[in-house]
């Protein structure tokens, strides 16, 4: 696509490097109201470029984030310098977020979506117990642990790896199932799942032992119970150098000492 001035939102976040990455740009190659652009550009980290994610994915606008954060896994490099040419070159990829429905110990239902992951994680002192089913078979009667997440292939090389998950390729069509912390059964340590299941988290004694339940950014509290499925027919396409996409950096990620 031939991208020109003037047609690019930039959506920076409030630090002074996304400001100032802001006011280069949007000097040097406009800034354009985000439902008449043709690219959504985040400035920022990581979580500036979920917030985008969120805000931006039903407007169907590709989105090519550049960082200006601390650790911009999901990020290109910043460079005001032949930035159409940039994005003119870019590769593209398409995710498609997990679908959450919480149920409340109140009886509130509350859906959200997620880009990275949805986690369990106990609200208190006490050990959360929680039952997990896919597609309406219960697999691990209970669960005594910390929490439990679904992560996405986007979402792997975060809090899903920090908690020992595996690292999956974006192609894999599997979502990863990784226990926090668990204390019985001991040695279980997750599992891979094809994308197409749907995932129903049951929290046995919610009001002795509540738990939230977190998709992204969206958290609910006191939750009784959770089901996860991926959605088919919600998805945002990525943009990436070359030299920089995705699927290379989540592979590089699995050799790393």
């Amino acid at each position: 696509m031939n991208y020109r001035k003037g047609t690019i939102y930039f959506h920076a976040a409030t630090s002074e490097e996304a400001q100032e990455a802001f006011s280069a740009l949007s000097s040097q190659y406009g800034q354009c109201a985000p439902d008449e652009a043709e690219v959504i550009v985040p400035l920022g980290g990581d979580g500036t470029m979920l917030e985008a994610l969120h805000k931006f994915h039903h407007s169907g606008k590709p989105i090519y984030g550049m960082n200006r954060g601390s650790v911009g896994f999901m990020m290109n490099p910043f460079r005001t310098e032949k930035f159409l040419e940039r994005l003119e070159r870019a590769q593209s990829v398409t995710l498609h977020p997990l679908r959450m429905r919480a149920t409340t110990a109140g009886g509130a239902c509350i859906d959200a979506i997620a880009f990275n992951e949805v986690s369990l994680l106990r609200q208190e002192r006490h050990t959360a117990k929680i039952s997990v089913s896919v597609d309406d078979i219960e697999r691990l009667p209970e669960l005594v642990c910390d929490g439990i997440l679904v992560s996405t292939p986007a979402g792997s090389t975060a809090y899903n790896l920090s908690a020992h998950g595996p690292i999956l390729p974006l192609s894999a069509n599997v979502l990863a199932l990784t226990p926090i912390s668990a204390f019985r059964p001991r040695r279980w340590k997750g599992a891979l799942l094809p994308s197409h299941v749907s995932i129903r988290f049951d929290v046995k004694d919610p009001h002795a032992r509540p738990v939230s339940a977190t998709a992204d950014s969206t958290e609910v509290r006191d939750v009784a119970n959770v089901e996860i499925r991926e959605s088919k027919t919600l998805s945002v396409t990525l943009m990436f150098d070359p030299d920089h996409n995705l699927e290379e950096r989540i592979l590089k990620e699995q050799f790393l000492p």
